[in-house]
């Protein structure tokens, strides 16, 4: 049981990071037009809302965490379709983003989703779908600041849009990913033998 409650404080403390870093880069975002970053600020907010989910329903029964795994793997869904949303509206007018605060902002992601990742390592394994979902979240984030970054260094020698459109496209894909990891881990949800 002490598992559990180690569990419920780690992702407790990853949803309050991911809450707050979500207002810092969905700003920066909004203020210099980044796809790769709005989509990215969303997934701050998905994950979030995905670790208060767990936190809730760890203690509860299988039955119940395979619910709550299937609907975390359509909530994992919905940064992607803002990305759709926020690609189709860059394509219309492809302006390159600001690269230094595109980097900055990138690398505190970064510097956050790194430290998720390192207080869930030792939990990926723990109760099937919502630690799953909470370790997917937590790396695939990592990745895709390191892909933001790219973009603002190569958007200093190639002023296009479409290198950002491109990469916060691929969020939405690794999200989708994560999306089905999820379900099938929610599938296969059982609980632990006393």
């Amino acid at each position: 049981m002490s598992g559990v409650l180690s569990l419920r404080r780690v992702v407790l403390i990853v949803a309050l990071l991911n809450l707050a870093y979500f207002g810092v880069e969905f700003t920066v975002a909004l203020s210099i037009g980044s796809v790769s970053l709005f989509a990215d600020s969303v997934d701050f907010l998905e994950d979030a809302a995905i670790n208060v989910l767990i936190f809730a329903a760890l203690p509860w029964a299988a039955a119940r965490r395979r619910v709550v795994g299937s609907i975390l793997a359509f909530v994992i869904l919905v940064p992607a379709l803002a990305t759709i949303w926020a690609a189709v509206s860059k394509i219309l007018d492809p302006y390159p983003p600001a690269p230094v605060p595109l980097a900055v902002t990138a690398l505190g992601a970064l510097v956050v989703n790194l430290a998720c990742a390192a207080l869930l390592v030792r939990h990926r394994h723990h109760r099937g779908s919502l630690t799953k979902a909470a370790w997917l979240s937590a790396r695939n984030d990592a990745l895709a600041n390191v892909a933001i970054i790219a973009v603002a260094v190569l958007t200093v020698w190639f002023s296009t849009g479409w290198l950002d459109i491109l990469v916060g496209i691929a969020i939405g894909v690794l999200n989708a990913d994560a999306a089905r990891a999820v379900w099938t881990a929610a599938r296969r949800e059982v609980d632990p033998v006393p």
